[in-house]
């Protein structure tokens, strides 16, 4: 929306495509119609959100929400699928804000029923005020976590446990970036404020927590861990799982854009500049897909990347560019000074990533098992695509997002190779599952006429 809105203001041009229904994101999900009928219930940095919603609105961009973006060339071509169906559009510049996806956490038991992913629970709460109805255990780390335990216990959620899973003397390592975190803002006094919240509604909270576990016959009945040395299990119905969030990579990957691993994030994250962007001609970044740095910082980034777009297209000189990106790029300078702190006090645990035991499923689309992964690597498999190959891993609807970078980091582990040396794998159009009528319509020519941008060209229906 920001990068939008920054180019709009300076004449250029400016198609947006949204997955959703409406603007907003996933941080600002349906706050134009509030699920609680005020958007202050899930606080107030959600609320925040209708200005800015507002102002996209206005910005004079064209919209087209419930569009899914499922190829994007490297001359820029886009292939779309939406109403009033599956089309293609050529831009003479693209911003990639795909945003991100949780961590996998490859935990036994968490593709029982009642396990949950953090993200996807909130998602409910914003979307359809869907709040869980007996207590709920919430593990892991992260700062979704205490987010959402906060957002429950406003309202009247009982909460079993909060259970996280980030070492013993996380907070002691976090300490020497703490000034610097300071300096960034608020971040940290609402962390803390939401841990008090917590701790005076008396909801036990452990830190340090260790071999988790969802177990139950047919759907989860009780979350077994270690702690403090020792073993314990809570009786539950719902677990929500989360250890932090990395970016959606599937689009650039499939694009080629460089990727380097973020020792301090512990994921793959594309290549970009000062200005978002990436190694491939008219094409840039913004946001959490581009490095995880949080909302605020995703809007900066956007508004810069607007910016750079507008210079881009001659619409505003390089002088100009440079004066009004002042502002902002010191803003998220400032911002960003407290990614440090938060990246060593929520670091996940090496167990938590690579999971240990043979039994734990890695795909949950095709239901493969770490044993298996093991096994493949053992006999000589080097690289995700080998283990996709060998063992279906990966080839599911969701392509790898939710076991990319387990198989990457399970490779790495056992070779002891970098991260970025194994890579990750090979993602092809489409890049989310589309409707086969879409890809029969444009292979007879069938498909609805052509979207153009204003200075761009329309598209023939692609060929076999």
């Amino acid at each position: 929306m920001r990068a939008a809105i920054a180019a709009r203001r300076h004449g250029a041009d400016v198609l947006v495509l949204d997955e959703r229904a409406a603007p907003g994101g996933q941080i600002w999900r349906d706050v134009e119609t509030p699920a609680f009928g005020d958007a202050r219930t899930l606080g107030d940095d959600y609320a925040h959100g209708a200005s800015l919603v507002a102002e996209f609105r206005s910005c004079g961009a064209q919209y087209r929400p419930g569009t899914l973006v499922w190829d994007v060339s490297r001359d820029r071509v886009l292939r779309i699928a939406g109403d009033p169906g599956a089309h293609s559009v050529e831009a003479t510049r693209i911003v990639v804000a795909s945003g991100a996806i949780e961590r996998p956490f490859p935990v036994p038991g968490w593709t029982l029923p009642g396990v949950v992913a953090a993200g996807g629970a909130q998602a409910l709460l914003k979307s359809a005020a869907l709040v869980p109805a007996g207590p709920v255990v919430l593990a892991g780390t992260g700062a979704l976590l205490l987010l959402l335990a906060w957002q429950y216990l406003r309202l009247g959620v009982p909460l079993a446990a909060v259970l996280e899973t980030t070492p013993r003397g996380s907070a002691w390592r976090s300490a020497a970036r703490l000034p610097g975190a300071l300096a960034a803002g608020g971040y940290v006094v609402k962390g803390l404020r939401m841990l008090h919240a917590i701790r005076s509604a008396g909801v036990m909270h452990l830190r340090g927590v260790q071999a988790l576990r969802a177990l139950g016959e047919r759907r989860l009945e009780r979350v077994e861990y270690r702690a403090q040395g020792r073993d314990a299990a809570i009786d539950a119905q719902l677990l929500l799982l989360h250890q932090g969030v990395v970016p959606d990579v599937n689009l650039t990957m499939a694009l080629g854009c460089a990727h380097d691993w973020d020792a301090g994030q512990l994921c793959l994250r594309p290549r970009t500049d000062a200005w978002g962007n990436t190694d491939i001609e008219g094409v840039a970044l913004a946001g959490d897909g581009a490095g995880i740095a949080g909302a605020a910082c995703a809007g900066l980034a956007g508004e810069l990347s607007g910016l750079e777009a507008a210079h881009r297209l001659g619409r505003i000189g390089r002088a100009e560019r440079d004066r009004l990106a002042a502002a902002p790029r010191a803003a998220l300078a400032r911002s960003l000074r407290v990614r440090p702190f938060l990246e060593a006090l929520h670091r996940p645990r090496d167990d938590d990533r690579v999971p240990r035991g043979d039994d734990v499923i890695v795909c949950r689309c095709e239901e493969v098992r770490a044993g298996t992964v093991r096994a493949e690597i053992a006999r000589g498999a080097a690289d995700p695509n080998a283990i996709k190959s060998r063992t279906r891993c990966g080839m599911g609807p969701c392509q790898g997002r939710y076991c990319g970078l387990t198989v990457t980091e399970m490779i790495a582990a056992a070779r002891g190779m970098a991260q970025d040396a194994v890579g990750y794998f090979r993602i092809r159009p489409p890049i989310k599952p589309i409707p086969l009528a879409d890809l029969l319509a444009l292979d007879r020519g069938e498909a609805p006429p052509e979207v153009a941008l204003p200075g761009t060209r329309a598209q023939a229906p692609v060929q076999r």
